[in-house]
């Protein structure tokens, strides 16, 4: 099933999901979050679309490998931008799970175009 062929790519989504919404919550908690406006965006989006990717993967659907695509192109910007703020904690594991999500995302993708040939 391929629930299960992705699970490691939709476990990677669940946690970049977590992640994301965690961050963004406490970017809006910092003292200077008007700098923190792109980094909240960001999360938000890589949060909605890593949640979009794991219920497609658990669907089997035919457009998950071109939602991985997009979610891993996604996943990379919000985690080079939470990186740009490393001293705070939930930024720098925020960074870590998208990057993590990004590199499932790009395996799974991989994988559907060769099985597809």
């Amino acid at each position: 099933m391929a629930h299960q062929e992705y699970q490691r790519c939709i476990e990677a989504c669940h946690d970049c999901t977590v992640a994301c919404e965690h961050c963004a919550t406490a970017c809006l908690g910092e003292k200077n979050v008007s700098e923190m406006e792109r980094c909240i965006r960001l999360d938000r989006t890589c949060a909605a679309i890593c949640a979009l990717a794991e219920r497609e993967m658990a669907a089997g659907s035919e457009f998950a490998e071109r939602i991985c695509q997009l979610c891993a192109d996604i996943c990379e910007a919000c985690g080079e931008e939470c990186a740009r703020h490393q001293q705070m904690d939930h930024c720098r594991e925020c960074a870590e799970a998208c990057r993590m999500c990004a590199e499932a995302c790009r395996e799974m993708a991989g994988m559907g175009a060769k099985s597809s040939r």
